[in-house]
């Protein structure tokens, strides 16, 4: 059987926001985060390899942060897309999040070689305001905590 990929949100985003170094699909030097709905929650599943090297063996906690930045600003789209009645692939332009706040807590070295996975819950905390707690693995093991702040992209953004 042939696995389905799902319509991520960044995938959705218009070209003149699809640059993000974390999750623009057109940056062709970015990561190329893509976040999805798994029930309920959000995920993001990426493959580190040892690009992302903080000392060998792990990944840079650097980078964790932008996974988590991006996971989460992704996810907040997500819910409002969501809320707005709409989901990825039914041809209705998502709305775009910046980040407010960001916050990450390290729990433990993240190996490198094994699939990372971040999982987003969203609140609703103002009508153009979310806030994303997000849990990361690396495989089976809780790694990292973070929480971000999205706020609805502003006009002033758009050139």
């Amino acid at each position: 059987m042939n696995k389905v990929e799902k319509i991520a949100i960044q995938d959705e985003y218009p070209d003149e926001f699809a640059w993000c170094y974390g999750c623009g699909r057109l940056n062709t030097e970015g990561h190329h985060i893509r976040t999805v709905w798994e029930g309920e929650e959000t995920v993001t599943y990426y493959e580190s390899g040892d690009k992302f090297t903080a000392i060998p063996g792990f990944v840079y906690g650097g980078f964790i942060a932008s996974l988590v930045d991006c996971h989460g600003t992704g996810s907040a789209a997500l819910a409002l897309h969501r809320k707005n009645g709409h989901e990825p692939g039914d041809s209705v332009e998502p709305p775009r999040f910046v980040t407010a706040s960001l916050h990450v807590d390290y729990l433990k070295p993240t190996p490198q070689g094994v699939q990372l996975k971040a999982v987003g819950k969203v609140e609703e905390i103002h009508p153009k305001k979310f806030k994303v707690h997000v849990k990361l693995y690396a495989g089976d093991e809780h790694v990292v905590n973070g929480e971000v702040v999205a706020a609805f992209m502003p006009a002033s953004f758009v050139k």
